[in-house]
Parts: structure tokens; C-alpha cells; sequence
């Protein structure tokens, strides 16, 4: 029911939406206030609306996708980091250790996910964490390459996690979308006043009104992907940090037995 849901529900949503507007159609049609003939000035103005709104949906899109290889990228990074602390074998207890607060960092990360915020300050102090057992690697002389793969790593993390905050906090040119929900709002009061045939009429103003609203919906929804149980129709699946997060306590365990 949830993947269904999750495929139609947006759909349904906007249909909801446009069945409302139906009732307002057929007003204006027994009120006689449909005065406009479907001329070819209108079906222009119809086509440029949809245009426009094409276009700004054509730049969420492009955040979107990029996006959708954070989680992959992120949980890459994470499980570099344990792992290559494994290679320093002379203090398996600081390797334990490392590895807890790589774990921890990973558990940060995800609680931010599911709580849909995003507390820079705590994936900080646990980045802090991993940093200073990287630092305590240098002083014991550690081969460069080692310390290298691990700040690469980390780096990336936070670079990841900068980014992630972008994309959540900020829109994609405010102004692009009123832009978009006037050029919605225009065609949609166009139709209610254009002369058509009834079933004519129902079928055009009906797909018609329910792209234009489910274009809307899906752009303010892809703005900010990252929305995780709120029921929104286009989050990025984060399946692979909570996987990791699974495998990492097991592995943890595991060491302490």
C-alpha cells in the first residue's frame, strides 16, 4: 500500500485538487462566463505556461539527481574510515575506539535523517571525534598513506555534509517558483472562461489542470529530497546509510565479543 502510495499518490492529490476546480468549471459553464473561444492566441499562451513550468522543473531536477548519489557516496566514505582503521594493529583498543566513533558519526548522521534536520553542530563534534584519533595516528607515526586515505575520507564526509545542508535549508530561486504558480493560476482561470464542448471541456480542463498542479507539487517536493517519514512522493532513499549503520553495530559487537 506504501510503494502504491508512494507512486500515485501525488496524482491522486493533484486529481483531489482538480476535481475542485471542476465544480468551479461547470459553474461558470451554467452561468454562461465561458466568453472565450479556444483560439490560437490561447492554445499558445497554454503552451508557454506549460513551458515555463517544464523548465523550472528541468532545475530542481538537476539538484535532485545529484542528490540521489549522496547517500552512496556518504556510506562509501563511513565504511572506508572503519575499515582502514583496521590496519593499525599495534593498539586494538584505539582501533575500537576509532571505530565507535566512526559509528557514532554514522549514527548522527542517520538520527539527523530520520528527525528531518539537519544539526550541523552535532555532526561536527562527532567529525571532531574521528579527527583527533586521526590526529593521534599522525603522532605515532602512521604511514603517510594511511593518514592520507583517512583525511581524504573524512573530507568527503564533510563536504557530503555541506552539501546535504544546502539542499535542505534553501529553495531553488523562490522567485522561479511564483513564476511557476502564476503561470499555473493564468491557464487555469483562462480555462474556466474558454468555450468548449462539455466532454471536450471535462477532458482538457481536467488533464490539463492536473499536470500543471502535479508539476507544482512534485517541484516544491523535489526541493528539499531528504524529507524522510513525511509522507512526501519524492524522497531519496537512504537505505543504504541505515543498512551501513546495521552492519557497523554488528561489526562492533562482534569486536567487543
Amino acid at each position: 500500500m506504501e510503494s502504491i502510495m508512494l507512486k500515485w499518490g501525488l496524482i491522486l492529490k493533484s486529481l483531489g485538487l482538480t476535481l475542485i476546480l471542476l465544480v468551479i468549471r461547470f459553474l461558470f459553464d451554467s452561468l454562461n462566463l465561458d466568453i472565450l473561444t479556444l483560439s490560437t492566441l490561447v492554445t499558445a499562451f497554454i503552451g508557454g505556461a506549460i513551458f515555463t513550468v517544464a523548465i523550472i522543473f528541468t532545475g530542481t531536477l538537476a539538484d535532485y539527481k545529484e542528490s540521489e548519489r549522496i547517500p552512496g557516496e556518504m556510506a562509501a566514505s563511513i565504511r572506508a574510515l572503519f575499515i582502514e582503521s583496521n590496519f593499525y594493529r599495534q593498539d586494538p583498543g584505539f582501533v575500537a575506539g576509532m571505530q565507535q566513533h566512526v559509528f557514532d558519526l554514522l549514527a548522527t548522521i542517520n538520527s539527523n535523517f530520520r528527525g528531518n534536520t539537519w544539526d550541523a553542530r552535532k555532526i561536527g563534534s562527532a567529525m571532531e571525534a574521528v579527527n583527533r584519533d586521526i590526529i593521534t595516528l599522525i603522532d605515532r607515526n602512521v604511514a603517510p598513506p594511511m593518514i592520507v586515505k583517512l583525511r581524504a575520507e573524512l573530507t568527503s564526509i564533510d563536504r557530503i555534509s555541506n552539501r546535504i545542508r544546502q539542499i535542505a535549508e534553501t529553495s531553488f530561486i523562490p522567485a522561479a517558483y511564483s513564476i511557476a504558480e502564476l503561470a499555473t493560476a493564468a491557464v487555469i482561470i483562462l480555462l474556466f472562461f474558454v468555450k468548449l464542448e462539455l466532454v471536450e471541456g471535462f477532458v482538457l480542463f481536467t488533464v490539463l489542470s492536473m499536470l500543471l498542479i502535479a508539476l507544482i507539487l512534485l517541484i516544491k517536493d523535489m526541493d528539499n529530497p531528504f524529507e524522510v517519514g513525511k509522507h512526501t512522493f519524492a524522497d531519496i532513499d537512504l537505505f543504504l546509510l541505515f543498512e551501513l549503520e546495521e552492519e557497523l553495530k554488528g561489526s562492533l559487537a562482534v569486536n567487543k565479543d
